[in-house]
């Protein structure tokens, strides 16, 4: 038989340490970008958030960028609700064996998705080492 992967199960308000953890260690370019987007943590994706990310409903999605990416913004436009980074704790213990492991994960997500915001698409992020 296979050898059974350690899974990290964190309590809702260490998750949400880890990722103000997270936010904190973010360059300060990038912090000041914040303040026009929310970062709100939920227990697993939906099923239409998995579509907006293009994954099965089976695959382990991380973080989610939903807003419009500033390069496509116009200043025309009204001022919108902030943009909005999820992430989701659920399939992240899943992929984490240690805490450690999974702090990790949450800044690479967080970066990940900040990115998109920034109007980086996957191809692009692949090359800078953030896929």
């Amino acid at each position: 038989g296979g050898r059974v992967r350690a899974v990290v199960r964190l309590g809702r308000k260490r998750f949400e340490q880890l990722v103000a953890d997270a936010l904190r260690q973010i360059p300060p370019e990038f912090q000041r970008a914040l303040d026009n987007v929310e970062v709100v943590i939920e227990a697993w994706p939906t099923a239409e958030q998995l579509a907006d990310a293009g994954l099965d409903p089976d695959e382990l999605l991380f973080g989610l960028y939903q807003g419009t990416p500033l390069p496509q913004r116009s200043p025309l436009e009204p001022y919108r609700l902030p943009d909005v980074i999820t992430i989701f704790q659920g399939p992240l213990e899943e992929a984490c064996a240690t805490e450690d492991e999974m702090r990790e994960e949450i800044r690479k997500t967080v970066v990940h998705e900040l990115a998109h915001y920034f109007g980086f698409d996957e191809e692009r992020l692949e090359e800078l080492g953030l896929g």
